[in-house]
């Protein structure tokens, strides 16, 4: 039985498989990037929980992030579709089918990054905030 945090990390990722670009999670930035661009999800920090007792629950504002990568002549308009298609996907569902009570994206934080032999990359960490609780912080 998975947790609620890997159940929700899970739903994120498979919501960000649904958009044109190769979507992995937790993983290395690899050699070549896809023409569609490239998103990592990684797991992020919970953070501290605001606790209730009674009953008993543990209230995350989890903050993972998206890493969004494009290369090519035409990375910024690439690039700027990637993170409008990010932010309908999230807009179209903010509970993540009623696992979570609230997702939330915040603006991108744009890198270009020097590729010796190669074009340049366009890149972002996209804060992605999960609002979730849970009777137990590991289970």
């Amino acid at each position: 039985m998975s947790t609620p945090r890997e159940t929700i990390l899970a739903a994120l990722r498979a919501r960000l498989s649904a958009l044109p670009a190769t979507a992995l999670r937790g993983e290395v930035l690899p050699e070549r990037v896809p023409a569609d661009g490239l998103l990592i999800l990684r797991d992020g920090e919970p953070g501290e929980p605001e606790v209730t007792l009674s009953p008993l629950a543990y209230h995350y504002q989890h903050r993972a992030e998206i890493e969004a990568v494009v290369q090519g002549a035409d990375r910024d308009a690439v690039f700027d579709t990637l993170t409008v298609s990010i932010g309908a996907a999230l807009a179209a569902d903010r509970t993540l089918g009623g696992l979570c009570d609230w997702i939330e994206a915040e603006a991108p934080r744009v890198v270009d990054l020097p590729v010796e032999g190669a074009a340049s990359l366009k890149a972002a960490v996209i804060p992605v905030l999960l609002h979730y609780s849970t009777a137990d912080p590991l289970g």
